[in-house]
């Protein structure tokens, strides 16, 4: 397994905060991060933050949590399938951390960790459903306490020991450990990404895709309902009296409520990444998709401090007049030609949104952008917002542009139909049950890609599902009106031929491979050269570019790729440039333009850089100014 090397610098992380968590005196604020490391600050100011030092996994880091009986002992959980324990002294820029066990032996990417209240055994949670338990003083496995049918999101221990779990089956199961058989569950509507006991275990919250909270009895009967957002809410933590619980969404927004539902307050900075919140005497942290953590008033809703610096992870590609468009999460699309002459082409940023973009997709002299705000804008060529959507109530990670529409794909699922000139909802086709993922001109349709672990193709109506992944599925890439492949966290990319039923309503699937990727997530896909004897791009967690050649009329078993180039960290995206080239982006910042050759291989043309390409345009911007 390879390790993360994005390089951070020393002012904070170098990709989005993912989790947050305050030392159990409030003296010390844990942060983790797509970067693959932790980071301490010192927070007894919290209006002026200060780093301390950093801890490192080998890939990105989902959450961290101190322990509540020794507090200088913090659990790191990662994808690289570990969680760490560590010894963090008080002053840790003076001493050291020290590593003091690794628990190693997980399936999958481990997503939550939370202290049984003996301080000596931890409850993880995974990508693979499972919770497990662990006896951190030697590191042995001590048994499953639960699992669930998807992706097992969070675990929250109450103070009597009750394990809380909850995870995209929707489905809440609360149990204890010590007694074989004590479990209660509760299976919700909508999938469930967060959950946080109160300091006294009397309630649990839940957080919901359907921008619901639910306050729960001990047994799992309903308390209270509380409408957070119309979109999906994320994370949840209590105030130290129960008073109040603020509750992280994916609007951008940090909410807070009385316990009993009242709203008091709504913190709104599309910077936010509220997958995360953390409160201690009397503050509130949130995740950020820029280099650091936000510190929040809980009394007064006010900005105690703020990161200091955007990244720029890219998201999306697409191409408008010769330009191609990547756009970030700091909320910029940064604009270059790839076939310029020289080293340096000559750049632009195009600040569209304070919120990430998650999609693009490019209409003669103007391009579209789908945000993580859920929102979708409208630009002409210099960036100037023409027309924007009114919220879509959800992040916007697909768009795509198909006959007199612009189609949009949400994380809950919507396929929604826009006036291409004024945004205004047009029609909303049949959902998929899941996040859709990418969206790409089909027929006289598209293609879809969603966590549903679907691939399928059609219009808003009448779609058909070509083939089903062994997980979600992340991309969907197309050629010639004929090819369709589909990239999986099942670590496969599928690809299909495809022609049209005799009677031309539907398409059919005569041709399928299935080829191999590497052990872990394959996250984008492309298509270069002929339908006939398509080339394969595909991009994954393992850093790596790969490529197949397909034959069609050899069926000879399951076919392994070739590794093209490798990045420093994921690759994000991909985007076909013509029948040879393509366009391929890595969250290290590198942008890669790979060409097709005579024999079919693909080798690297070009090589840029997000940051150096962002610097190079401020200088320009200075040097005109001046």
């Amino acid at each position: 397994m390879r390790t993360i090397d994005l390089r951070p610098g020393p002012a904070g992380h170098a990709a989005p905060v993912t989790d947050v968590a305050f030392r159990p005196d409030g003296s010390q604020l844990a942060t983790c991060s797509y970067d693959g490391t932790v980071l301490l600050w010192d927070v007894s100011r919290p209006t002026r933050p200060k780093p301390l030092t950093r801890l490192h996994h080998r890939r990105l880091v989902n959450a961290v949590q101190w322990n509540p009986v020794r507090t200088d002992l913090l659990a790191t959980a990662s994808a690289d399938k570990t969680v760490a324990v560590w010894r963090i002294p008080e002053h840790p820029d003076t001493r050291r951390p020290t590593l003091l066990t690794v628990l190693a032996r997980h399936t999958d990417d481990i997503n939550a960790v939370a202290w049984m209240p003996d301080g000596h055994r931890l409850i993880c949670v995974s990508e693979d459903g499972r919770a497990t338990l662990w006896d951190t003083r030697t590191g042995a496995f001590a048994g499953e306490v639960g699992s669930h049918a998807a992706h097992c999101m969070m675990v929250s221990v109450s103070l009597d020991g009750l394990v809380a779990t909850v995870g995209e089956d929707g489905m809440v199961a609360v149990c204890d450990p010590d007694r074989p058989g004590s479990t209660v569950e509760r299976h919700c509507a909508a999938s469930v990404e967060g959950c946080a006991w109160s300091h006294s275990g009397t309630t649990l919250a839940i957080t919901r895709d359907d921008g619901v909270v639910e306050l729960l009895t001990p047994r799992l009967a309903l308390r209270r309902t509380v409408t957070v957002a119309q979109t999906a809410a994320r994370a949840v933590a209590w105030a130290e009296d129960d008073a109040s619980f603020a509750v992280g969404a994916y609007d951008g927004c940090l909410h807070v409520f009385d316990a009993d539902g009242r709203r008091l307050h709504r913190v709104h900075d599309a910077r936010m990444w509220p997958r995360s919140v953390a409160v201690a005497r009397g503050r509130v942290a949130v995740g950020s998709f820029w280099n650091g953590p936000h510190l929040v008033d809980l009394a007064r809703a006010t900005p105690l401090a703020e990161p200091s610096a955007p990244n720029h992870g890219p998201n999306a590609m697409a191409v408008l007049g010769g330009e191609l468009l990547v756009g970030c999460d700091s909320g910029t699309v940064i604009a270059f030609d790839p076939d310029a002459d020289g080293a340096a082409p000559s750049v632009r940023l195009l600040p569209v949104s304070d919120s990430p973009v998650l999609s693009l997709a490019a209409d003669g002299e103007e391009f579209y952008t789908g945000t993580y705000a859920g929102h979708v804008h409208r630009c002409n060529a210099d960036g100037e917002l023409i027309a924007v959507t009114e919220p879509l109530g959800a992040p916007v990670p697909s768009l795509c542009r198909v006959a007199d529409l612009l189609v949009a794909g949400t994380y809950n699922g919507a396929l929604i139909g826009l006036d291409p000139s004024s945004l205004a909802e047009a029609d909303r086709g049949e959902p998929h049950a899941g996040s859709v993922k990418s969206l790409v001109p089909f027929g006289d349709g598209f293609a879809s890609a969603a966590t549903d672990r679907t691939t399928a193709v059609g219009g808003l109506h009448g779609r058909a599902t070509l083939w089903e992944h062994g997980n979600l599925v992340n991309s969907v890439a197309t050629l010639g009106g004929r090819v369709v492949a589909s990239a999986s966290r099942d670590h496969t990319v599928k690809v299909g031929l495809l022609e049209r039923s005799p009677a031309g309503e539907a398409w059919e699937v005569v041709r399928r491979r299935t080829l191999l990727g590497p052990d872990e997530s394959v996250k984008c896909v492309a298509l270069l050269g002929d339908p006939d004897s398509p080339v394969v791009l595909a991009g994954s967690y393992d850093f790596g570019l790969h490529r197949w050649k397909v034959d069609w009329d050899d069926d000879n078993g399951l076919r392994s790729g070739r590794l093209v180039d490798e990045f420093r960290q994921g690759v994000s995206c991909m985007y076909r440039l013509d029948e040879r080239r393509a366009a391929v982006a890595g969250w290290d910042g590198q942008i890669l333009i790979v060409g097709l050759d005579a024999d079919g291989e693909v080798h690297v043309q070009r090589r840029f850089d997000l940051d150096t390409l962002a610097r190079q345009a401020r200088q320009s911007l200075w040097a005109v100014a001046s």
